[in-house]
């Protein structure tokens, strides 16, 4: 398309960084919305009954499918607006993210044949949610894990190794992650069930929540030390903390402390919300811990957003289309979570 059939305000406005904000933004919301149902699923073997099962499903019915629309976007939207990242990237984690898109799949299968299955499949669909939930999860921190590490490129090409991904440092990020994830569904459950369910959910969230805080302390020393630019980052050089660059960033890390507290806080108060807004605000914080440590890398650590972006006038077009598909998203979400706001007891049903 030629860029005159844009309006000359499109194009003047900073498209590629207004892209990378909108993938920053699509990332997140998946991380926090598909988290707390990955984490039921991760949480399912631990249920007392099927019964119990069939409610913790129901809790997330409503809304796991069109929490995955943020993944799509993501993925979709680095395609189109990156071209150049996409293809660096999708070499080094090949491997990963196909075990994610399988076990997602597999998981979306799981969903809609166990509410339909006899007693002999329902425990093998049991399984396949669970098992689904959890290699995602796990996946997912690989990909993390791999990603933060660095990309060995030559040229904006990938030229490392196939199991570049799998290290001490990517496992510790997947364990982290699927943590985080039980503690995302375990609040969830806390705010959204009732009776025995409800007080299980608690001795869980309680649990991942001390599991949280230990890993989220580990991942975060071992992050400085996976390359010495996120260090830099941070304020250390040459073994000397500079701290006036810590303090600018101080904020970030007493985010996370925030929201584990607010979660502690809520679960001992019997509160039903604010474990929940605690459990994402620690999820907040993680997030913008890693954006500081390779921004404006969007293939950390040999690219950047405006090397890897595409043309001006593809990048506007793409926000016309995202100018219309966005807010379609937000207000479907919304919508559905006011719908289904309530607490989910056993006579509720999916069908």
């Amino acid at each position: 398309m030629s860029p005159n059939l844009l309006s000359p305000g499109l194009l003047n406005l900073d498209l590629p960084l207004i892209w990378a904000a909108i993938l920053a933004i699509a990332v997140l919301m998946y991380v926090m919305l598909d988290g707390f149902d990955l984490g039921v699923g991760i949480l399912f073997p631990f249920a007392a009954s099927p019964a119990e099962r069939d409610v913790m499903m129901n809790t997330v019915a409503p809304v796991w499918d069109g929490n995955e629309t943020w993944l799509v976007l993501g993925g979709g939207g680095l395609f189109a607006a990156f071209p150049i990242a996409y293809a660096a990237i999708l070499p080094a984690l090949y491997i990963p993210i196909l075990t994610m898109l399988l076990a997602l799949i597999l998981r979306g299968v799981a969903f809609e044949f166990r509410s339909r299955a006899r007693a002999r499949g329902k425990r093998f669909w049991t399984g396949a949610f669970a098992g689904g939930s959890l290699v995602a999860t796990l996946s997912q921190g690989l990909v993390l894990g791999g990603f933060i590490q660095g990309v060995t490129l030559r040229d904006t090409h990938f030229v490392g190794g196939v199991f570049d991904w799998l290290t001490p440092y990517s496992v510790l990020v997947a364990v982290g992650l699927a943590a985080g994830y039980a503690l995302l569904g375990a609040c969830w459950l806390v705010w959204r069930t009732e009776d025995e369910l409800h007080g299980r959910a608690r001795r869980w969230a309680w649990k991942a929540l001390g599991a949280v805080a230990l890993l989220l302390a580990a991942v975060s020393l071992a992050t400085l030390f996976v390359h010495p630019r996120i260090a830099e980052r941070w304020g250390e050089a040459n073994g000397h903390l500079d701290a006036a660059r810590f303090a600018k960033l101080s904020p970030i890390p007493i985010l996370g402390a925030a929201g584990l507290a607010i979660a502690a806080l809520g679960l001992k108060r019997g509160s039903h919300g604010w474990p929940f807004a605690g459990a994402l605000l620690v999820f907040l914080s993680g997030y913008l811990g890693l954006a500081v440590g390779f921004f404006p890398n969007i293939v950390p650590y040999s690219l950047t957003f405006r090397q890897a972006a595409n043309a001006d006038n593809a990048l506007g077009l793409l926000l016309i289309g995202g100018a219309i598909l966005l807010p379609a998203i937000i207000g479907y979400s919304l919508w559905v979570y006011w719908i289904f706001r309530g607490k989910v007891g056993p006579d509720a049903g999916y069908h």
